[in-house]
């Protein structure tokens, strides 16, 4: 039988202290008032002074009220019934559905040992010829859709949520407005993919301790799920509302600041769930998408700067397409040969003739007269702007690469193009 303190030390916004001894780093505990109870989570030890994040927030909690320490960690019901349902941040039911109570397991485990991992060998199809075509998403990586407010960020995870390939999709929602979670629940509802869905969302509205836990409860259920054999996409949305709220509850506990204020184990932190991500050598995978907004579209930022740092490249979410010049996928080369002859070629030749497109509209810009190949790339750079980078394209891959041929047989003759001819017999658009 755990004791029961009945003393309170400190309260300091969400935070409270108190003297107490065998305890652990991540334990619950119950803090009883006379409004009833609410949890609280260890989250700072020094001795035998203990500091607690509550979750429904300190207000109605005076000194004198009860702390039960549970002898246990934040824990997740795990079972094929979370599929099609929507949870907070603590894992209580958002959707109105049961409470899940059996099958408990801790969350924020360690990452995988490497020995269990494979080598990554398998695309993950999602119908967006920026990711399929030219930076091709990879079962069991890490990439972070870097972004501003105000880029339909939400719209890209949610098409992804619909149109991937992969056995179960985990939502994890950090901060989002109300809005924001209704368009997630109805999108995914009508385009009927919510039954191979989890959400665990935290609102803007809910305690920020909360906001701390979705990462780890989602990465723990998606853990589990593929080491039942299943290929799990984890999307999480916002990663920078989670770096936020560490620097929210380090602000209260007075820690010493890092850069911008943020804790100086943010990469640790960050790192941590991140390398989640795996494919393991006898059952399934995790593959993980992470928006990180960038206050002031600077990439300098600290939780983009770390997240660099830790992730296998990046998407850039810019003028509401992802930007070709910027967004990198390392370990697309390990399976964009095996797709089809043409994946690598067509790829590497519209970039560098995407390239020259911007070169030439900075020339026009200026003035300058423009040349009959000037006017060849002005007329491609409009084509591929829109049948390839508009995110309401949908294709499969295979779509996106004959759409390829097409476009640089309506722009380019067939030696114009840099490509092998080779390549141009077997793919080159036939006249009618």
């Amino acid at each position: 039988m755990k004791k029961i303190y009945s003393r309170i030390e400190s309260i300091k916004g969400n935070v409270i202290s108190v003297k107490a001894e065998g305890v652990a780093y991540g334990e619950l505990a119950e803090v009883k008032t006379r409004f009833g109870a609410s949890l609280a989570e260890v989250n700072r030890l020094d001795g035998n002074n203990v500091a607690m994040q509550v979750f429904a927030g300190s207000r109605g909690i005076s000194t004198g009220d009860e702390v039960r320490f549970l002898g246990n960690p934040m824990r997740i019901s795990f079972s094929e019934a979370l599929k099609g349902r929507i949870f907070t941040g603590s894992g209580e039911p958002r959707d109105k559905g049961p409470a899940l109570k059996d099958n408990l397991i801790p969350i924020a485990g360690p990452s995988v040992n490497p020995t269990k991992r494979i080598i990554p060998k398998e695309m993950v199809r999602t119908g967006i010829p920026m990711i399929d075509l030219f930076n091709t998403l990879v079962k069991s990586q890490k990439l972070p859709i870097f972004s501003i407010s105000g880029e339909p960020y939400n719209e890209l995870l949610a098409r992804i949520a619909m149109q991937a390939e992969v056995d179960l999709i985990i939502l994890g929602g950090m901060g989002l407005k109300y809005d924001d979670y209704l368009f997630f629940k109805d999108t995914l509802e009508e385009g009927g993919a919510l039954q191979k869905t989890v959400m665990f969302v935290h609102t803007a509205a809910d305690p920020v301790v909360e906001c701390l836990m979705v990462p780890d409860i989602s990465l723990a259920v998606a853990e589990r799920f593929a080491l039942n054999g299943q290929n799990v996409l984890v999307l999480l949305t916002d990663m920078t509302n989670f770096a936020d709220a560490m620097k929210e509850i380090a602000i209260t506990q007075e820690q010493v600041p890092s850069n911008r204020g943020y804790p100086g184990d943010l990469y640790s932190q960050l790192a941590s769930r991140y390398e989640k991500a795996v494919d393991f050598s006898d059952s399934g995978s995790i593959t993980i998408l992470a928006v990180t907004t960038m206050p002031g579209d600077d990439v300098t930022h600290p939780v983009p700067d770390n997240t660099g740092y830790i992730t296998e490249g990046q998407f850039y979410l810019k003028g509401g397409r992802i930007e070709p010049f910027g967004s990198l996928s390392r370990l697309k080369q390990q399976v964009n040969g095996k797709t089809r002859a043409d994946h690598r070629a067509i790829m590497d030749g519209m970039i560098k003739l995407f390239a020259a497109y911007r070169d030439t509209l900075e020339k026009k810009s200026m003035g300058f007269q423009m040349s009959p190949w000037d006017l060849k790339l002005l007329k491609y750079g409009d084509l591929f702007e829109r049948e390839m980078m508009d995110l309401s394209v949908n294709i499969p891959l295979e779509g996106a690469l004959d759409k390829g041929w097409e476009i640089l047989a309506a722009c380019f003759e067939p030696q114009e193009t840099g490509l092998q001819t080779k390549l141009i017999e077997q793919f080159w658009p036939k006249k009618a």
